[in-house]
C-alpha cells in the first residue's frame, strides 16, 4: 500500500504529490522499543559530572584531633572522617559510574522509522521541493516556518525540525537564532531529536536520501 502525501514550496503551497517508501514511512508504531531506543540514546550521552570525594581523598586530617581517652569527648582519629564537616562523604557520587547501554542495531533503526511514519501518520512532516538559500535570510526561514504552520500544521506551539541533506551554510546560520526551530544534518538524524520536536521539514532530495539509506 503507498502513502502518498502532498508537496510544498517555499510558500507553504501544495504543488504536487510524492509518494513515500512503506519501509520508512508505513512501520506500525510500537511504544516499548521507541521508549527502550529513547531511553539508551539518553543515557548513552549522560556526562558523569557529579563526583564526591572520600574519606582518603579529602585534604588534611592526618593528625588526631584530640587524644583517645580522658578528654570526656567520642574518640576521633580523623578530622575528615564523615561524621565531620568537611570530611568524606559516604556513598556520595563518584565520576566513574558508567551509565552506557546497548541496544541492537535493527532495534534501533525500526524504532527511529517507528517515528518517521508517526510524523506522516499525523500530518507533522512537511516535503519541499527544495530548502535552498542563496543568502543568509534569517527572515525567510521564519516566513516559511510561518506559512507551515498557517497552511500545513495548524499548531498553535512552534516545535520544528529541519533536515539538511546537504550541509547548507546559508540554512544553518539563517536557522539558528529561531527559537524552538533546531537544524541537523542527514546524517545526524536521531529519535531524541525527532521525539523532542513536533515538526518535520525536509526537502524532496533530502528525503530520496532518507529512504535509500533506510530502506534497504
Amino acid at each position: 500500500m503507498s502513502i502518498k502525501t502532498n508537496l510544498y514550496n517555499f510558500q507553504a503551497e501544495a504543488v504536487g504529490n510524492i509518494e513515500l517508501s512503506d519501509k520508512v514511512f508505513g512501520v506500525t508504531f510500537n511504544n516499548d522499543l521507541v521508549h527502550q531506543a529513547m531511553v539508551c540514546q539518553s543515557n548513552n550521552e549522560r556526562q558523569v559530572l557529579a563526583h564526591t570525594k572520600t574519606k582518603s581523598e579529602v585534604r588534611g586530617g592526618g593528625k588526631k584531633p584530640w587524644r583517645q581517652k580522658g578528654t570526656g569527648r567520642a574518640r576521633s582519629g580523623s578530622s575528615r572522617s564523615p561524621l565531620w564537616i568537611g570530611g568524606g562523604i559516604t556513598f556520595g557520587p563518584r565520576k566513574d559510574r558508567n551509565f552506557k547501554q546497548n541496544i541492537n542495531q535493527k532495534m534501533k533503526q525500526k524504532a527511529l522509522l517507528m517515528v518517521l511514519s508517526d510524523k506522516a501518520k499525523n500530518n507533522s512532516l512537511a516535503i519541499l521541493e527544495n530548502l535552498e538559500m542563496k543568502e543568509f535570510k534569517t527572515r525567510t526561514i521564519n516566513s516559511l516556518i510561518k506559512a507551515l504552520e498557517t497552511k500545513v500544521w495548524q499548531n498553535s506551539r512552534r516545535s520544528v525540525l529541519l533536515i539538511n541533506d546537504d550541509r547548507s551554510e546559508t540554512l544553518k546560520y539563517s536557522s539558528r537564532n529561531l527559537a524552538d526551530v533546531e537544524i541537523i544534518n542527514l546524517e545526524n538524524i536521531n529519535i531524541l531529536d525527532l521525539l523532542h520536536f513536533r515538526n518535520l521539514v525536509i526537502s524532496q532530495s533530502g528525503l530520496k536520501k532518507l529512504e535509500q539509506i533506510y530502506s534497504k
